[in-house]
């Protein structure tokens, strides 16, 4: 499986602001600097995720980005669906004929493999993996120590 550069940076941007908005919007140049991605190419994929339902804007010079509904409520399929139809979709052959045995392998191996694939996807949510990723973020992260 392949996933393309703009479901990555589209997740991560989700991440991103559901991790620091905190009642407040997210700009996206908040966003390129803290996971050091392109604020241009973010700028592309952030209309895709307004469009699908899954973030809303504020205008204005305190504007920016904000989950259009709780995290728990957002499913990794519905993020990868609004970026890339194609990730999630029906498996088909690009270079062979139609046979018999192509649709018996595409019904026992890779429609299988897709509609498991799909139905992980459909069970994590945007708060599953904020909660994971800000878990990563405190393991890594030196404890700070003050001297006097």
């Amino acid at each position: 499986m392949k996933i393309s550069t703009k479901v990555e940076c589209g997740i991560m941007a989700l991440i991103d602001i559901c991790v620091n908005s905190a009642g407040e919007s997210v700009t996206v140049a908040n966003i390129a600097g803290r996971q050091n991605l392109s604020a241009k190419y973010l700028e592309q994929i952030v209309p895709l995720l307004k469009h699908a339902n899954l973030i809303r804007s504020i205008k204005g010079a305190r504007g920016g980005y904000y989950l259009a509904r709780p995290a728990s409520e957002i499913r990794l399929q519905q993020v990868i669906d609004a970026l890339d139809s194609t990730v999630l979709g029906r498996v088909e052959f690009e270079s062979i004929e139609p046979s018999v045995i192509s649709d018996a392998i595409g019904e026992c191996v890779w429609q299988r493999m897709t509609d498991s694939i799909r139905d992980i996807a459909a069970g994590v949510t945007l708060a599953d993996i904020a909660a994971h990723y800000t878990q990563l973020v405190e393991e890594k992260s030196p404890d700070l120590m003050y001297y006097i």
